[in-house]
């Protein structure tokens, strides 16, 4: 009776505060105003210096790609059908990066906006997880860079390259005199114009001009040769960083879905079984391709986040306004 009680005394004395720092129409369209300028100016801000860097943003985004090409000695040029494609993505690519760098400010002048308008119960609730939540948003991204987007472009590039190609069984009895190149791990420091030489690390015949050096790159030996648009890449790579992103929340997913009421932690750990088939159904549906590698990489990652939520969620009993407090009965 006595927590019922202060309770009721602290949501009224909540309410009677509430007067003192409530605001009109107008002052909070003139707060917007000035969150959505910093905000932009922020962006903007952010946004030239990526323009800037432009070339080196563009290379990070592309280098698991050129990695697993060098590597299986496959051309790693990327390919543009538009005359304007390669500025188009060039610059959208700066943008990406420069929202997601300008992310933090960007959503703390939208929290200063919205939390004009909670109680301080509620803005500590939501202060309290959302550094776990940027956290696991970066988290998220740089494991879908390291480790699932090379998996996956190494088993997909792979597969195609293993088709072979038909053999001829024409041979020629033709004299010819053989012309040797000479097979180098990397470029000469200092190449003379007209010298020629194979790099065997990165299996392109370069050739020395005046001005500047030729190379090409070989296709495969075998059926199928990739071709890769710089677009269609782009978009892959960032479609999943923002779904990887996205799906390292689970843990905060399950302690709200708790916290509100909706389910409780004993209904869940009923349904596990079902809930990591669920997990498992999903991560097939993100990564890209069919290989197992990559369903695996987001799978495992998102059963120990689930059961991370399920952590907080027992963990934490302290119950702010609005959120009911589960039974103690046995989970």
């Amino acid at each position: 009776m006595s927590t019922v009680t202060s309770a009721r005394d602290k949501s009224s004395t909540i309410d009677e505060d509430t007067d003192s720092f409530r605001m009109t129409i107008g002052q909070h369209l003139e707060e917007l105003r000035n969150r959505i300028f910093l905000g932009l100016g922020g962006f903007i801000l952010v946004l030239i210096v990526c323009l800037f860097f432009g070339d080196q943003v563009l290379l990070w985004f592309c280098r698991p790609l050129i990695a697993v090409l060098e590597a299986k000695q496959l051309n790693s040029q990327l390919m543009y059908q538009q005359l304007g494609e390669g500025f188009k993505v060039w610059f959208k690519v700066c943008c990406i990066v420069a929202g997601a760098v300008a992310a933090p400010w960007i959503v703390f002048q939208l929290w200063q906006f919205v939390a004009a308008g909670l109680y301080p119960e509620e803005r500590k609730y939501v202060t309290r997880y959302a550094p776990l939540s940027i956290a696991l948003l970066v988290s998220g991204m740089a494991f879908v860079y390291v480790f699932v987007l090379p998996w996956s472009i190494e088993f997909l590039i792979g597969f195609a390259n293993d088709v072979p190609m038909p053999q001829s069984n024409v041979a020629t009895a033709q004299s010819y005199e053989p012309f040797k190149v000479p097979i180098l791990a990397g470029d000469p420091m200092k190449a003379q114009v007209g010298e020629i030489w194979f790099n065997s690390s990165s299996g392109r015949l370069s050739i020395q001009l005046p001005n500047n050096t030729r190379s090409i790159n070989f296709r495969s030996e075998n059926l199928l040769s990739p071709e890769i648009a710089l677009e269609d890449y782009i978009d892959l790579v960032v479609a999943m960083l923002v779904m990887f992103g996205l799906s390292f929340q689970m843990p905060l997913i399950v302690l709200a879905l708790v916290r509100i009421g909706i389910i409780e932690t004993k209904t869940i750990k009923k349904f596990r079984k079902h809930v990591y088939f669920a997990l498992a159904i999903t991560a097939a549906a993100i990564t890209p391709g069919s290989d197992i590698m990559s369903m695996l990489g987001l799978t495992i990652p998102l059963c120990l986040l689930f059961e991370f939520g399920l952590w907080l969620a027992r963990d934490t009993r302290a119950r702010g306004p609005g959120f009911p407090v589960e039974s103690s009965g046995p989970e």
